[in-house]
């Protein structure tokens, strides 16, 4: 039996206490120690709880009204602890404790969100020492993803770890900065986001198309069939890196497909593959009511067939002028480019009567970062070093569905 630690208090008129129950979990131990303060008259003051593999960790911090009742109250809530097989601990604290514990409540909070194939003790004890180090206290951590078998392949697997902090970072580029170097080493991602009442609200999701949701770059498999491929190529990724232009680098390698016969865009359309996480990411997401949308540098005739395959709302891409059976290599205005990107989420959040927080961008490029950045929830997914750099958010390591993880969604929530 757990030894009992009194609480006297030597002239208020109440106590301030602290109680802490572990042991295996119970159904019925929180209606029973509950049963025995509501005896006492307590009140309550705060509470949380947690299972760790059939482990419980019960707290619950109680103001006992009239003092002499205090000892009488807490050797019941033992003998039931004693009761349901629990180890019970008792603290008291001091009024001037609660009154400072209350004043912070207005302080800020964020959410930071590790996102890996497996989690390690490695990744998660350098996250939570960055946070300590720029004067984040963490007050609730919790695991996103399901349970993972052991024989799991790595390759497969899902893993999320999310945190709750509470305090605002001295420098917050600073912090950004340490989290990107240590995803990059232990090649993890980790999201760090302000705890808003948008974040689990946001009901608009805009999509680039290529390389985004699905895993080519459309343009340059024309560019291979018309036999131009590595010319195109090159100047694709120089683009994606913020090295061109993007409107200059998009005209120039549409010249170069001139007279490609239309019969390949077929074949082409029914070799490109969705992108890891697509299918689960835009039920789940028509599931919780979002509307979507492919802002796309590419052509609509692909971005439709994606649109028919995942049940998007809205499509604008650029449009691949077609004359008598050969594609022209005449871009045709207006171009969907960096900054039409950026006007249509704004468009499109104002037709939805959303404002721009409630909404989620998604890209790869250097074209993308004007609507990542205006987004709420703006991520740079499998992008380029400039790009994830920039961007407020990155994910590489996981499918597209990873974002579902950014929202605090957890994988028992969901249709399945």
């Amino acid at each position: 039996m757990p030894a009992f630690i009194a609480c006297h208090g030597s002239c208020a008129l109440r106590e301030i206490v602290l109680i802490n129950i572990t042991g295996e979990d119970r159904p019925g131990l929180t209606a029973a120690i509950t049963g025995v303060l509501a005896q006492g008259g307590v009140n309550i003051l705060d509470i949380g709880q947690a299972v760790i593999h059939d482990t419980l960790s019960f707290g619950i911090l109680i103001e006992i009204p009239d003092n002499e009742r205090a000892s009488s109250v807490l050797k019941d809530v033992l003998f039931m602890g004693y009761k349901h097989d629990q180890q019970v601990r008792f603290t008291p604290v001091s009024e001037a404790d609660y009154q400072h514990w209350v004043a912070g409540q207005g302080k800020a909070r964020h959410i930071v969100t590790l996102l890996t194939r497996k989690v390690t003790a490695e990744q998660l004890q350098r996250v939570s020492s960055i946070t300590a180090k720029y004067g984040l206290n963490i007050d609730h951590i919790d695991r996103l993803s399901g349970r993972m078998p052991l024989d799991m392949p790595e390759e497969r697997g899902k893993g999320c770890i999310e945190l709750s902090v509470r305090g605002e970072p001295a420098d917050t580029a600073a912090l950004r900065a340490e989290f990107l170097s240590v995803a990059q080493e232990l090649n993890v991602d980790i999201a760090f986001q302000r705890d808003s009442v948008y974040r689990r609200n946001r009901r608009l999701a805009v999509f680039d198309m290529d390389s985004t949701l699905i895993e080519a770059e459309v343009i340059d498999e024309l560019a291979k069939a018309a036999g131009v491929g590595e010319q195109v190529s090159e100047i694709t990724e120089r683009a994606m890196r913020g090295e061109l232009d993007f409107r200059a680098s998009f005209k120039e390698r549409l010249a170069l497909l001139e007279g490609l016969s239309e019969n390949v865009l077929a074949d082409i359309g029914a070799s490109l593959r969705l992108t890891e996480g697509a299918e689960v990411l835009f039920a789940e997401l028509k599931r919780l009511g979002y509307k979507t949308a492919i802002l796309s540098g590419g052509f609509s005739y692909f971005a439709k067939q994606l649109q028919a395959k995942l049940g998007i709302d809205y499509v604008f891409a650029n449009e691949l002028q077609i004359e008598n059976g050969k594609v022209t290599g005449v871009a045709v205005e207006p171009i969907v480019d960096a900054q039409r990107k950026a006007d249509l989420l704004r468009q499109l959040a104002e037709q939805e009567g959303l404002c721009l927080e409630q909404t989620i961008a998604v890209g790869d490029g250097a074209n993308d970062l004007p609507m990542l950045g205006l987004a709420g929830l703006g991520v740079a997914f499998r992008a380029k070093p400039l790009v994830k750099q920039s961007a407020k958010q990155a994910i590489s390591t996981l499918g597209l569905d990873g974002i579902l993880y950014l929202l605090g969604f957890r994988d028992r929530e969901g249709s399945e």
